[in-house]
């Protein structure tokens, strides 16, 4: 089965060269309707286009100066405006107006855009981070977290201060190489969807054997992350979480 290779390199100042550091990715940023994190000005840098999905053009606004408390605020709102605006207009910006559509969520309208206006690149290439996908109420923390089911194929990484969430398509094995500079120890593998009958991992404290994990049963929360690279195999979708180091 073919080897994905997965690396939180987006957190570092510089992508370094080399597969392992997810090197030929194209980044995408899409930022929500909750509080941005302190790294949010690196991720700008990496992405090639920029979204704010309704509400998160106000928090791009309001909230982005304060991560540069020396700077004049107009002078930082000039230099973050976003490429895209996509929403149902309900926080009142007024960019791309998708009022007709109550059906999907902003993240869900924001993935579906940039999934169409890279419709010429491989989807392997393309890695979508969310800041904002996680907080606030919990029916939409869930919601964001179905995205990454419904976009199953694209990477689609949601961040927080503190944590990354992302999908591990069973369709795959995967390399996941530590930033331990930026992100663990803690870390996470939650089946979603339906129970994961054999799971198998190296590079954690407590391994998984061809475990079964399911809700109701065993699930790996608290994990430790012990090597430089961690490697999963499952029958089943997991999400990998890890958490992120405040400085």
């Amino acid at each position: 089965m073919e080897v994905m290779i997965h690396s939180s390199s987006f957190l570092l100042p510089e992508i370094p060269a080399g597969e392992d550091s997810g090197i030929g990715l194209t980044y995408s940023l899409v930022l929500l309707n909750q509080s941005l994190p302190r790294f949010t000005p690196l991720l700008w840098q990496h992405a090639q286009l920029r979204v704010c999905a309704d509400g998160g053009a106000n928090r791009l606004y309001d909230d982005l100066p304060d991560l540069f408390p020396n700077e004049d605020a107009s002078s930082v709102r000039n230099r973050y405006k976003p490429d895209v605006i996509k929403g149902d207009m309900d926080s009142g910006t007024k960019i791309v107006d998708e009022s007709h559509d109550q059906d999907t969520t902003d993240l869900h309208k924001s993935v579906a855009h940039i999934r169409d206006f890279h419709a010429d690149m491989e989807k392997s290439r393309l890695c979508i981070l969310v800041v904002g996908a996680l907080g606030g109420r919990f029916d939409h923390e869930i919601g964001n977290i179905n995205v990454l089911c419904c976009f199953s194929t694209i990477r689609i990484i949601l961040l927080s201060e503190d944590c990354l969430i992302q999908l591990l398509p069973s369709t795959y094995h995967h390399d996941i190489y530590i930033q331990s500079s930026v992100e663990g120890p803690h870390c996470g593998l939650i089946p979603i969807g339906s129970p994961a009958a054999s799971t198998t991992t190296t590079g954690l404290q407590w391994n998984l054997t061809n475990t079964e994990m399911r809700f109701g049963g065993l699930i790996s929360t608290s994990n430790i992350v012990k090597g430089e690279i961690v490697t999963v195999q499952s029958d089943s979708d997991l999400l990998w979480t890890i958490s992120l180091k405040s400085s």
